[in-house]
């Protein structure tokens, strides 16, 4: 039987290293995908050739839709609000200026033209703590609780194996000077708390590839970001780093599923 998942992210490119493989492996198993994003991402950063003439946001839309083609996603949907940013004000418009109950009504009306069986969002400290990320979390919370949605399943990843990873990349990589090892060290969730645990690693191409679809954000004046680190891995190095993918889910009891739509009707 055929489900519907809606993949709810704070900013475009959020979805390609946090769920793309799960999104992948849903569309080609014959579920239908959502991707529903938050923001523009409208004050990311990113090289000046992208965000000096102010159409940063657009890019990144156009971005997402082409991750999303990558991944066999039906649907792309911006819920229209701005990039809040890391710090400072944040833009009258933002995510964080607008109240959770109005953008969970947004999100809301989406669950429910879609029927959807399955919402993903992020853990309570928004993965590494972005303000958007937070706000995410509790927005996909209360538009679950509106839409009646069955299952919520916060994207995560395992800090521990994080860490590994990001010290096994510093060997082939050097981080830009602004990279912090430390947030890492504090971010997302314990090993004991993951209770669904995603094999993707027949969809990594696909994977890989909304990863590459968001070419701004492999950009700074000043050398790579992160993603641009993450692409530059040598296979089958980056199918281990990245073939699998977390959730927890707050309802879930037993052992770890492997699979996202199990037990729904």
């Amino acid at each position: 039987m055929s489900h519907t998942l809606v993949a709810f992210h704070a900013h475009p490119d959020d979805e390609a290293l946090l769920t793309s493989g799960t999104m992948a492996k849903a569309a080609a198993a014959g579920h239908r995908v959502v991707l529903v994003t938050a923001t523009d991402g409208g004050l990311g950063l990113a090289a000046g050739e992208f965000r000096d003439d102010g159409g940063l946001g657009a890019r990144r839309l156009g971005e997402l839709r082409r991750s999303a083609d990558a991944l066999g996603v039906a649907r792309v949907v911006h819920l229209g609000y701005a990039d809040s940013g890391m710090d400072g004000d944040p833009p009258t418009n933002s995510l964080v200026a607008a109240s959770v109950e109005d953008a969970a009504d947004r999100l809301a009306a989406v669950l429910d033209e879609e029927h959807a069986e399955v919402l993903t969002s992020y853990d309570p400290q928004g993965g590494y703590g972005h303000r958007d990320h937070v706000r995410v979390h509790h927005v996909a919370a209360r538009a679950a609780e509106l839409a009646g949605t069955r299952r919520v399943l916060q994207a995560t990843v395992p800090r521990d194996l994080l860490v590994n990873a990001l010290k096994a990349t510093s060997k082939v990589y050097k981080f830009p000077d602004a990279f912090d090892m430390e947030v890492y060290e504090r971010a997302f969730s314990a090993r004991a708390q993951i209770t669904h645990r995603i094999d993707v690693h027949r969809h990594i191409a696909a994977k890989r590839a909304s990863m590459a679809a968001h070419a701004s954000q492999a950009t700074a004046d000043d050398g790579d970001r992160t993603l641009a680190a993450f692409l530059r891995i040598p296979r089958p190095l980056y199918d281990l780093v990245f073939g699998r993918e977390w959730f927890v889910d707050p309802q879930h009891d037993g052992p770890v599923a492997r699979d996202i739509f199990a037990g729904l009707p």
